[in-house]
């Protein structure tokens, strides 16, 4: 009788632990979020949020997100943190540069993404997403200068840097290229990305300065752009989601730039697949559809015409081929 006892006791310890293991191999993956800025731009850090949101909704994963709101001393602890309670960590914004240069090697077993840009050389436990925002950014131009009657456009950058000057650069090749004779305004920038009122002012300065169409890379201080382009009724163009929604009558298109749908990419893969690129850099470009022109929806009005579209599109063609090759900074 002990005997069998012992028996039975022994299947339950085994039925128990294969229990125990079997939950411990479906346990969700923790996912975290860290924003050096903060939320409430309708573009870049709002849509790695929405990346997030669709992967716990298709994956199950535990997600989590944290807003720095360009707090420089926090860079560091912030990452520190996530990669201390998360699987996954997705440093998002170029401000994590040194953050990660010692975060990442002294956390081997937790992996992370460095969106928008390119850090190597730290460990296969990083891959860093760049993107071709000068191609995008050379459509939008094509199509600012296409639409402007004065032949003269502007552009407002949050910070002067490499990153925001690649989409200048494209931007203004693509207006040359539509007119070589037409005008881009020097670019001017905000120093931040949490100021609609400067946006909003720089703006100003541009329509007054002969400028018709103005494009807005300054993430929250992007927003002042479009109130100053309503006011006037100038137009604008957004950039990294299609933000046509915020204003149809003024937004003409958008630069898309999808670091939701990227984040989610490279995550999902790794679930499904188990395949984490670390140790690379990951150009996400318009062949991967992550970088595109977005003009709203049918029921918003439409200053892009059908023919212009059409330009656009064979104009994405000839720069995925090569045949065009757009200017960058990197």
């Amino acid at each position: 009788m002990k005997k069998l006892i012992a028996v039975l006791v022994s299947m339950v310890m085994l039925v128990s632990l294969a229990t125990f293991a079997l939950a411990e191999e479906k346990a969700p993956l923790k996912v975290g979020v860290c924003i050096a800025e903060a939320l409430g731009d309708l573009g870049f850090n709002d849509s790695a949020v929405t990346g997030l949101e669709k992967l716990e909704a298709d994956y199950g994963v535990t997600g989590s997100y944290v807003e720095c709101k360009s707090d420089a001393s926090k860079y560091q602890s912030t990452l520190a943190n996530a990669a201390d309670e998360n699987d996954v960590v997705v440093a998002v914004g170029w401000q994590f540069w040194d953050a990660l240069s010692v975060v990442v090697p002294a956390m081997p077993d937790t992996l992370f993404i460095f969106v928008d840009n390119g850090l190597d050389g730290l460990g296969d436990n990083l891959l860093s997403i760049v993107y071709a925002e000068n191609e995008g950014s050379f459509l939008v131009g094509y199509i600012a200068m296409k639409t402007s009657q004065s032949q003269t456009i502007g552009f407002v950058g949050g910070t002067d840097d490499d990153t925001i000057n690649n989409f200048f650069v494209g931007y203004e090749q693509g207006a040359l290229y539509a007119n070589p004779e037409g005008k881009v305004l020097d670019p001017v920038y905000a120093g931040d990305y949490e100021s609609p009122d400067t946006g909003k002012e720089l703006a100003i300065t541009l329509y007054n300065g002969g400028a018709d169409v103005v494009f807005a890379v300054a993430g929250k201080t992007g927003l002042g752009v479009f109130d100053a382009a309503r006011e006037l009724n100038k137009y604008a163009v957004g950039v990294d989601s299609d933000q046509k929604y915020i204003d149809p009558e003024h937004i003409i298109c958008s630069m898309k730039k999808d670091i939701g749908g990227s984040i989610y990419e490279v995550v999902s893969r790794y679930i499904t697949d188990g395949v984490f690129d670390g140790g690379t850099i990951w150009n996400a470009d318009m062949t991967t559809g992550f970088v595109s022109i977005g003009y709203g929806d049918d029921t918003m009005t439409q200053q892009v015409s059908s023919d212009l579209k059409d330009e656009v599109d064979a104009l994405a063609q000839k720069i995925i081929s090569g045949e065009i090759v757009v200017e960058s900074t990197r």
